[in-house]
């Protein structure tokens, strides 16, 4: 596939199949992680791979319910680092760091499309609990959940605004 079918043909998916993620599956999606752009090569961003079935019916609490979570064999939990603000300052935290991992967590999506699987970026959740499910330190602030895994099902593409109406071109 080439990258703008994966683009297209991605979907955020909340069921999963109980089949586990081979070793060299999640391998490339760690690399789609780490290989994302970054302010100033900074790489402010921290990443936990949760395999743990309790932990992740904690997150589910945390995740106000949403109990695909725990269903999937998989669940990251992306965080910014808040050192960054000792480079950036408060633009740093509150849109580089935030970017970091927002380029990340795209990587990673697509990279588990082009390797069948599925995945869902999550964002209602309570940062707090959280932070002590994880038992996070203070400098890591957990900004997505992403649920990972295979599924037997193929949801349709949503519709999409037009080009016109998201882009302006200034000739």
């Amino acid at each position: 596939m080439n990258v703008l079918n994966i683009i297209k043909n991605r979907r955020s998916v909340r069921r999963f199949i109980n089949e586990s993620i081979p070793k060299e599956v999640q391998e490339a999606l760690k690399d789609a992680i780490i290989w994302a752009p970054s302010a100033g090569n900074l790489q402010s961003r921290k990443f936990y791979f949760v395999f743990n079935q309790a932990m992740k019916e904690d997150l589910v609490k945390a995740a106000l319910g949403q109990s695909f979570i725990a269903e999937a064999p998989l669940v990251i939990v992306a965080c910014i680092d808040l050192r960054i603000s000792d480079d950036y300052g408060e633009r740093g935290v509150k849109l580089y760091a935030i970017q970091d991992v927002a380029a990340s967590i795209q990587n990673v999506l697509l990279v588990a499309h082009e390797m069948g699987l599925a995945s869902v970026w999550v964002g209602a959740f309570e940062e707090e609990e959280v932070h002590k499910i994880l038992e996070l330190p203070r400098h890591l602030r957990p900004i997505s959940i992403i649920p990972v895994g295979y599924t037997n099902i193929n949801p349709k593409a949503p519709g999409r605004v037009s080009v016109e109406d998201a882009i302006d071109i200034i000739e």
